[in-house]
């Protein structure tokens, strides 16, 4: 998932964040400026019907039609009239004058005139009245005798007001996204100074663990990820030193040991047929010479690996019998496996094989190599099994012993170089390892698990077509 790596928590983190804050500050904001611009309109609303209920309430000269006329004339001559209204109602709750004459006469509903008329109290009301939203303010009028006359009503739409909430909320929500946006872009760059000088390590970390020593991460910060990068470039420096000092040491002492080793095989078959040496002696050269040929067989994988490590290591690619090939290998070992007491059953295909694109040596190579391995780590089995088919564009080889297997912690490792795991069969560790480097230049795979019902099986897969 996106949010589990650093870049996309980092985001989460920090946008989310962001917007929250912007988001209830644009509220909080849009709230404030609605309450005061609300409560403004009706404190300006209720000065204007008090200094009018004053002004008529306190001529106490008149009489009450010359309260009304008053009134009337306050209605017609008010010069607001477009923004705010005015009505003068009596103690019945309808419109005697206002500055609207279409309200004249018209009995409104609003909770403040009742307030007003009953309780002889300042009403307040928002709502709708003939389809429009309204604020209106109501105050007691009384006459100079001080009983009640009606109310005067000061009303005005809302639609200025909400307008100019709108436009300030609209507003704020565009300068809050501007933040956000500044924001994102900001984590982006941060983001990118940090996640992907790591991302390159980490695909440098990944491509010396799979043997590409030597290899050089660009530094680009002087900082902590800096000394990182240093500190990983100098790691595989010197893993890349180390590993061609352990090559050119083998590659030595290979070569030294082939002299030797040569003299050693061809004086103990030559002492193996000396009719004078009996008894024990005939046993320990039989033991000299086979212990002289398991470490020529050593030797000779060690010289290999060298030669793939220093990229010596070369296939002859032609057109080949791959059946034949196998078929061959079987045939060279099948009497070293009935001399070990081993059966080896051999499966051939039911359809024809086509030739195949390979390094006949090589591959040959990994055959008996393969069947080598069964013969020593299956040999409690006492069989092994070779199938040969082919599966749409591949050629398949399996070969199968009836083992104690491999322990399954040991599987994902039985291919690396010089790893031998739990096994107490001696031998260098690296057999697999160069098996594995022939099929993968042949654009093949090597697959090495164990059998259900016991056992280890190798699979090997080579393309018909490279």
């Amino acid at each position: 998932m996106y949010f589990k790596g650093i870049k996309g928590r980092w985001m989460a983190s920090g946008i989310i964040g962001i917007v929250l804050v912007v988001v209830a500050s644009i509220i909080a904001l849009t709230v404030s400026v609605h309450n005061y611009s609300y409560s403004s309109a009706r404190a300006d609303l209720e000065n204007e019907a008090r200094t009018v209920a004053e002004l008529l309430s306190n001529n106490g000269s008149q009489s009450k039609s010359a309260f009304f006329n008053d009134a009337a004339d306050y209605a017609d001559s008010y010069e607001d009239r477009d923004s705010t209204e005015v009505q003068f109602i009596d103690t019945k709750g309808r419109v005697l004058y206002s500055s609207n004459a279409s309200s004249v006469d018209s009995s409104p509903q609003g909770s403040d005139i009742a307030a007003a008329l009953q309780n002889s109290e300042t009403g307040f009301w928002h709502g709708k009245e003939a389809g429009v939203r309204i604020l209106a303010v109501s105050v007691p009028l009384n006459y100079a005798d001080g009983s009640a006359a009606g109310v005067v009503r000061f009303l005005t739409g809302t639609a200025p007001l909400d307008q100019k909430v709108l436009r300030l909320a609209l507003t704020s929500s565009g300068i809050g996204l501007v933040i956000i946006v500044i924001v994102l872009f900001s984590n982006m760059y941060f983001i990118r100074t940090i996640i992907e000088p790591i991302d390159e390590l980490t695909k440098s970390a990944r491509q010396i663990s799979e043997g590409s020593y030597g290899i050089q991460t660009e530094k680009k910060y002087d900082d902590e990820i800096g000394e990182l990068t240093d500190a990983i470039n100098e790691m595989s420096t010197k893993i890349s030193q180390s590993e061609k000092m352990q090559t050119e040491f083998i590659s030595s002492v290979s070569h030294e040991l082939r002299t030797p080793l040569t003299a050693i095989t061809g004086w103990s078959e030559t002492l193996m047929y000396d009719p004078e040496i009996k008894g024990d002696s005939q046993r320990g050269v039989v033991i000299i010479s086979k212990e002289a040929a398991r470490l020529t067989k050593m030797v000779e994988e060690l010289l290999e690996f060298t030669r793939i490590q220093d990229g010596r290591f070369n296939l002859s690619i032609e057109q080949l019998d791959i059946e034949a090939e196998l078929e061959d290998s079987i045939f060279a070992y099948g009497e070293l496996l009935r001399q070990m007491n081993m059966e080896l059953e051999y499966k051939p295909s039911s359809s024809p094989i086509p030739l195949i694109p390979g390094d006949p040596e090589r591959l040959r190579q990994v055959f008996l190599n393969i069947l080598d391995n069964a013969s020593k780590y299956g040999r409690d089995g006492n069989v092994i099994e070779v199938s040969l088919e082919k599966q749409g564009d591949y050629v398949i080889i399996k070969v199968r012993d009836h083992g104690a297997g491999i322990p399954p912690a040991e599987l994902p490792f039985v291919k690396k170089k010089f790893y031998k795991g739990s096994s107490k069969e001696r031998g260098s560790g690296i057999g697999l390892a160069v098996c594995d480097e022939i099929i993968t230049r042949h654009g093949g795979d090597l697959i090495i698990a164990n059998a259900e019902d016991g056992g280890v099986c190798v699979t090997i897969r080579l393309p018909v077509v490279r």
